[in-house]
């Protein structure tokens, strides 16, 4: 497994495994402890698995949490997915930079974000599973949500939304939402 640092948001990385493909398919190696502790991250911080399924279409984000924040690893098990990053940390040198990634079952990459970044992304196939691997247990009062279409954020999905959730349709405004962070 490689590890890449992503040069637009300082401490976001990149895990590309190498899948071993055969006639049946591929195995492949999604979460390695010493990788990650090599890669400067506290494997053992890592408190909650969740998974997600999306049609083709569905916008989820932008999400981020308040006070501590929330790491997590986030990778597409099946399908594939447009993944957005976006730095709101204000001390960050990177601050209010995005980075978007195309993550698919084919390929297994698995981005981390650190906290403090706000994340989304869009289904662009019919499904796509989202693994995630977060650091913190949720707690709803928490949770800060964005326009996926705010003008500031300038996000470029690439296929028309077709659903969401009533908490991403009445997100924040990007400058309303950095207030409660």
């Amino acid at each position: 497994m490689q590890v890449e640092k992503i040069a637009g948001i300082t401490g976001a990385l990149l895990f590309r495994p190498a899948p071993h493909r055969d006639e049946r398919g591929f195995f492949s190696r999604t979460f390695d402890r010493d990788v990650v502790r090599q890669a400067g991250l506290d494997p053992d911080a890592f408190v909650q698995d969740s998974i997600s399924r999306s049609r083709r279409g569905v916008v989820r984000g932008m999400h981020v949490r308040s006070g501590e924040g929330e790491a997590k690893l986030v990778r597409c098990s099946y399908g594939a997915v447009f993944d957005v990053v976006i730095d709101l940390r204000p001390e960050s040198p990177t601050y209010r930079n995005r980075e978007v990634f195309d993550l698919t079952g084919d390929n297994q990459v698995t981005v981390y974000v650190p906290a403090g970044c706000a994340h989304g992304f869009q289904a662009l196939t019919e499904p796509a599973d989202v693994s995630y691997r977060i650091d913190r247990a949720h707690d709803p009062a928490e949770d800060v949500s964005i326009r996926f279409d705010d003008p500031d954020l300038g996000i470029p999905w690439p296929l028309p939304v077709t659903l969401m959730s009533e908490r991403d349709k009445a997100a924040a405004s990007f400058a309303l939402a950095t207030t409660r962070l």
